[in-house]
């Protein structure tokens, strides 16, 4: 029997050869010490006794018997030699006790390369076994901007918390997003339990995906993993039976397929605008009127951010008053389970649009539209990276650079405060923005930040201590809410009644307005059947989304600046965040001529130099904020 098997894996390491001659490609193992980079390493130290995946042994150490097998580690040597034999016997020695003794190895790039025990691990692969005890050596290259090398860091910061190796991601940010959807903490160690748990959860999605057809898609079984517990969270997931999982599998299959497809996510900065046809324009077309449902996350008397959504949805209902239905929907409590059933409730209602007002609603929006992929559900939040849902959110940055510049030329002093909420997507640009705008017209310009979704801090006793003459407050007000009413836009501190210089507006009913005539002209229906699998809108003053309303006691010089710094804005002339940044930490962008993208700027895990104060970590918010934080969140690396 092992002399049949060692002819049948003749036979599979010969076939190997072949067919990757025939591509172009080396035949056979790699080896470490031919390898440029790896000879540059920076260090090498021992992990110590490591279960190695099969799938990640890639080559040998050395040269010297690298040419006994094929690149999948099958033998390629005759059937008489002596290697042959040796083989053999170690096949027959697994069949009755199994191999047990580990393999050495070394790690570079989290690919595993063999110092003693080629043939052990030659055998152990062809009985498919899914990983190889062995004592190894981490090789650790220099840190450089190549991608693959950056991944490689966070994986090993990822790896000296979980000591998990067999999980691979594609893109950046992945590992510790995985860590924050299993609801540790970013410095938090694994236990042993939670490795056996993990490792069983992902194992069994694992090979549910790869029967699917998993392997042909062109992106690790990490990625869809990580997108799957997005959706589904992990304990859910940890509860799904087999039936479940293979249903929703199923079903997510679109984000997996789209996964794979290269600049397919799309951050859309102004609206596409469809003209109809002449004919259309003169005879107006009958159309089924839209049934449109805005779930928010609390009532609109309750909150000053889903008041400002619903004066959005009264200015759509006025401009198509024939047109549309809308519904209203509000959260009693801000859970998972409640906000999921509101979602399936305005589905079950019949509402065909769907927009969830708040970064909370994520997930359920997310579920329910794998659930009812024939519904249209708008999210507001940044960056969805599948076609489930799409998201929406302005460009709030531009107003802040406004209002920072009209502080910055009030304030006699240069010290500014500025009030942020939540840690999220989006908010640490609009720090930033109010930092450079007060830089502007201000040099010496510094600026207190504080959050109030970080646990007990009195705000404005940390503003009087430092001097603060200006406060960026809150950007909206609730109607009939006396309590802090007047503390909002940019205001003087310490005045009983406090003097409004400006505030920001969000302008949802145009951002509302623009998107249902996007759906009436057939605009969205060709962002669907384009290569894009996920349109984020983030539209800002060019659309009118955004904009400055300004007190009439700014003084005239004031008010023309910030006509002007406006116009330039609105005209794409100027971004806040172009020329050369600093952060608190050293340069960022260090080209005059050079714009941070628009990812950057949402993911913005900086402070600019002139911001006194931090982003808070996971520990240190209140825990009202850390669903939010946990799903729109930037990275803050836990000290």
């Amino acid at each position: 029997m092992p002399n049949e098997d060692y002819a049948k894996a003749l036979k599979l390491g010969k076939k190997e050869v072949a067919s990757r001659t025939a591509k172009g490609l080396y035949p056979y193992l790699a080896v470490l010490d031919e390898i440029p980079e790896a000879a540059n390493s920076i260090m090498e130290y021992p992990l110590g006794l490591v279960q190695i995946p099969t799938e990640q042994i890639v080559g040998t150490k050395t040269a010297g018997r690298s040419q006994a097998f094929a690149a999948n580690f099958m033998p390629i040597l005759g059937e008489s030699t002596e290697f042959a034999g040796k083989w053999s016997r170690l096949c027959e020695s697994h069949l009755e006790e199994g191999i047990r003794e580990p393999v050495k190895a070394y790690e570079y790039m989290n690919r595993f390369y063999i110092e003693e025990g080629n043939k052990r691990v030659s055998v152990l692969k062809y009985f498919d076994a899914v990983s190889v005890p062995g004592t190894v050596i981490r090789v650790v290259p220099p840190r450089t901007e190549e991608k693959k090398n950056r991944i490689y860091y966070e994986f090993m910061d990822f790896y000296n918390l979980s000591s998990i190796n067999y999980v691979e991601f594609s893109e950046e940010g992945r590992y510790a997003k995985l860590q924050r959807l299993l609801g540790k903490r970013p410095d938090e160690i694994w236990s042993d339990d939670d490795r056996l748990n993990f490792s069983s959860l992902f194992s069994r999605f694992v090979s549910m995906y790869r029967a699917n057809g998993g392997d042909k898609l062109e992106i690790t079984s990490g990625d869809a993993f990580l997108d799957f517990l997005e959706i589904y969270g992990y304990s859910e997931l940890d509860s799904m039976t087999t039936a479940e999982l293979k249903e929703k599998l199923t079903r997510s299959w679109k984000m997996f397929d789209a996964l794979a497809k290269e600049d397919s996510v799309e951050i859309q900065m102004t609206p596409r605008e469809q003209k109809k046809p002449l004919l259309q324009r003169l005879i107006p077309l009958s159309s089924p009127q839209l049934k449109i449902a805005f779930v928010h996350e609390t009532d609109p008397k309750k909150s000053g951010w889903t008041y400002a959504h619903d004066l959005g949805r009264m200015h759509l209902q006025q401009m198509f008053p024939d047109q549309v239905r809308i519904a209203e929907y509000h959260l009693e409590s801000v859970d998972e389970k409640s906000a999921a059933d509101m979602i399936a409730r305005a589905v079950d209602e019949g509402n065909t649009i769907i927009f969830t007002t708040s970064p909370v609603l994520a997930r359920a929006s997310i579920k329910a539209a794998v659930e009812h992929p024939n519904v249209k559900i708008l999210n507001c939040s940044l960056l969805a990276s599948h076609g489930f849902i799409r998201t929406y959110s302005a460009r709030m940055y531009e107003a802040k650079y406004l209002m920072g510049a009209i502080a910055g030329a009030m304030s006699e002093n240069g010290r500014l405060g500025y009030i942020a909420d939540y840690p999220i997507y989006g908010t640490v640009a609009n720090v930033n923005a109010f930092a450079l705008g007060a830089k502007l017209v201000t040099p010496r310009a510094k600026i207190f930040v504080e959050w109030t979704s970080r646990k007990h801090v009195d705000i404005y006793e940390r503003f009087r201590s430092e001097g603060v003459s200006y406060v960026s407050g809150k950007d909206i007000i609730i109607p009939g809410k006396s309590e802090g009413s007047r503390h909002f836009g940019i205001f003087k501190l310490d005045e009983e009644w406090p003097h409004n210089l400006a505030m920001p507006l969000w302008h949802w009913g145009k951002f509302y307005e623009k998107m249902i005539r996007n759906i009436l002209s057939g605009t969205w229906k060709n962002e669907e059947n384009s290569k894009v699998k996920s349109v984020n809108y983030w539209w800002g003053m060019s659309a009118g989304v955004i904009d400055v309303v300004c007190s009439h006691n700014l003084p005239v010089g004031t008010s023309r600046l910030v006509e002007l710094l406006k116009n330039t804005i609105s005209s794409g002339e100027f971004n806040p965040f172009s020329g050369i940044l600093y952060s608190q930490t050293g340069v960022v962008q260090g080209e005059e001529e050079t714009t941070l993208t628009p990812e950057k700027i949402i993911t913005m895990d900086w402070l600019a130099e002139n911001v006194i104060g931090s982003i808070p970590k996971m520990a240190d918010l209140e825990e009202k904020a850390k669903p939010v934080v946990l799903q729109q969140g930037v990275e803050v690396t836990e000290e």
